[in-house]
């Protein structure tokens, strides 16, 4: 399967390097490139490619403006934003950014991005809406995998992520990461917690109406809405 690809940047040089790094994956194909997110949208619109790398900080309208833009697009492509500046992670994720790329790019962090674009567009995947995670560590940005979720729950203002090892903080609201881990398996056990499936080890009834759930490798048991146990048993087959 060949994943044609648009290239949208005002520098000629960033334009020219992703060129030659997106080059050596033989299925991908590079249909067009353009100096400015408005040439970009009009070239995006005529061709309608699998996949747009994007910078930011352009003159005119902005790599999240285009993203926003080119969502609404009959055929919307991937968005990878392509850029120099990480402070516009969050961002670029509430833009439906599949994924973040900084310059200057790191070869293997292309073929992992386009490896994984490849294996989810097989017919037997759905895609994605995001293949990394945004969150807060030490007032730096970090990249998580959806998959390395186990629980996210929120702590009276905060949206705070768990996973095995740490607890990050989101600027996502519980319904923004229900909605982005949608084609992940996530399921809303209770209006403030949001639980990884595969990550359940055992579901309980605590008392006639309060039910709870053990997850692997987490001593803190998960609140289970009565509401919501009908379809979380149809869901594990219990």
């Amino acid at each position: 399967m060949t994943l044609k690809v648009v290239i949208i940047d005002d520098e000629r040089f960033s334009r020219e390097e992703l060129s030659y790094l997106l080059s050596k994956h033989r299925d991908i194909e590079i249909i067009g490139e353009a100096d400015s997110s408005e040439k970009g949208l009009t070239l995006v619109a005529k061709k309608e490619p699998d996949i747009v790398f994007v910078d930011i900080e352009m003159t005119g309208l902005n790599g999240i403006e285009f993203a926003k833009i080119a969502s609404k697009l009959k055929k919307p492509p991937i968005i990878i934003f392509a850029t120099a500046f990480p402070n516009y992670a969050i961002e670029a994720f509430s833009a439906n950014a599949t994924d973040y790329l900084l310059k200057p790019f790191d070869p293997r962090r292309i073929d992992e991005t386009i490896n994984r674009i490849k294996e989810l567009s097989k017919p037997e995947h759905s895609r994605p809406t995001i293949l990394k995670l945004a969150v807060h560590e030490n007032e730096r940005i970090i990249y998580i995998e959806p998959s390395s979720v186990l629980f996210v729950y929120r702590n009276e203002r905060d949206t705070i992520i768990r996973t095995s090892k740490n607890e990050y903080t989101s600027r996502y609201t519980l319904k923004e990461l229900e909605e982005k881990l949608s084609d992940y398996n996530f399921y809303r056990t209770h209006k403030s917690f949001l639980v990884n499936i595969e990550q359940i080890a055992e579901v309980s009834a605590w008392s006639p109406s309060i039910y709870q759930i053990k997850l692997n490798g987490v001593s803190e048991q998960i609140p289970l809405s009565r509401n919501y146990v009908k379809d979380l048993r149809e869901l594990l087959e219990i």
